[in-house]
Parts: structure tokens; sequence; C-alpha cells
């Protein structure tokens, strides 16, 4: 499993701290937003593009959990790490990209002559089996499950943390994680026997 989060880790772009400069001049709680950008858009990022953000919306979405961030600092109350508490935010900001995709998809009409973007450097790049196969078991599972599985087996965060940043009950991450990792084992399984 380390092998497969690191390869995910480096598909995540470099963070451009610099597009924050202004706001370390400003000082105090501008300050403080500049530090948490670079300290966390690399983690953001591959957190939102495991949750199903479409690699062509991931930096817009990234933008949109940093406007939620500046927007609502007063609300922290230092109960989570930052860390789980922007994963809360990206989780939310997921969501609503997903919901706002399926709603043009119901919305646009599919024509004969309707043909398909080319690959992007994300999809090229994600021809890796050890990709496909993460990509596919995310893709089958709940939101619920999903973020569990993501924050627990590829973040590395702790049970307590994970309960924080969904604002679920411990048990609950519990619950979640062990169906995770019964689906993921049983999906390994099906590939070693060849079942697609």
């Amino acid at each position: 499993m380390g092998e497969v989060a690191a390869f995910l880790d480096a598909e995540a772009p470099l963070a451009q701290p610099e597009a924050a400069a202004g706001a370390a001049r400003e000082g105090g709680a501008l300050g403080d937003l500049e530090r948490l950008y670079a300290e966390h858009f690399d983690f953001v990022w591959r957190s939102l593009r495991r949750l199903g953000v479409r690699p062509e919306e991931l930096d817009d979405a990234t933008q949109d959990v940093f406007i939620v961030l500046l927007r609502r600092r007063g609300e922290f109350q230092g109960q989570s790490s930052h860390r789980t508490w922007l994963f809360g935010i990206a989780h939310n900001v997921s969501h609503e990209y997903r919901r706002k995709r399926q709603r043009a998809e119901r919305l646009t009409p599919v024509t004969d002559d309707h043909q398909e973007k080319s690959a992007s450097p994300l999809d090229r790049a994600s021809s890796a089996e050890a990709l496909r196969l993460v990509d596919s078991f995310l893709a089958s599972l709940d939101d619920d499950k999903r973020a569990v599985f993501i924050l627990s087996e590829l973040e590395q965060l702790s049970a307590p943390e994970i309960a924080s940043a969904l604002s679920v009950k411990l048990n609950t991450v519990y619950s979640r994680l062990r169906l995770a990792r019964q689906a993921f084992f049983s999906m390994l399984k099906q590939h070693s026997r060849g079942v697609p």
C-alpha cells in the first residue's frame, strides 16, 4: 500500500505559495493563511483527486477549499488539526463538484458526433497498474467509505483524526474502515485471479 500512496503523491503539482505572497505582507491572519496554503496545498489537491474531482477541475476545487478556509477561519476552534479540518472542507467541496457534474451530465445530450477529449497528462500517467486498481476501487466505494479509506490508508491519519475531520463518531469510522478494507481485499483477490 505504501508504494501506491507514494505513486499517487507524485501526481500532485507543486504548490504555488507565491500566489498568496501578498498575504504575508498583510501579516497576522493572512500570513497564517499563506503558511497553511504552502503546507497543505499538496494534501488538499491529492485529497480532492482521490475524492473524485476530475483532473481538469482540480485547480479550481483546490482554490475553492482555500477560499472556504479564508471565509471560515474564525470557526476553527483547534479541536482538530488544520489538516483534518481542510480534509472536511475538501470532502464537502468534492461532493459539490460531483453533484454539479452529475446534474450537467443529465442535461447534456450525447450525440454521435460527440468526441471524447484527448487524454490529459494525468490520464496518461494513470495507465500504471497500481493507480488503475486504486482509482477503480475508490470509485466503487460510496462517499463515506471512500473518505475514511483515503484518510486511513493513503493519508495515514488515525481513527480519532478521521472522526474529527468527517464529524462522525469513532465507531462509525472503524465500521466504515472495516467494510472498505474488506472490499479492497476482495477486489485484490479477484484481480489476482484475473477477474475484471
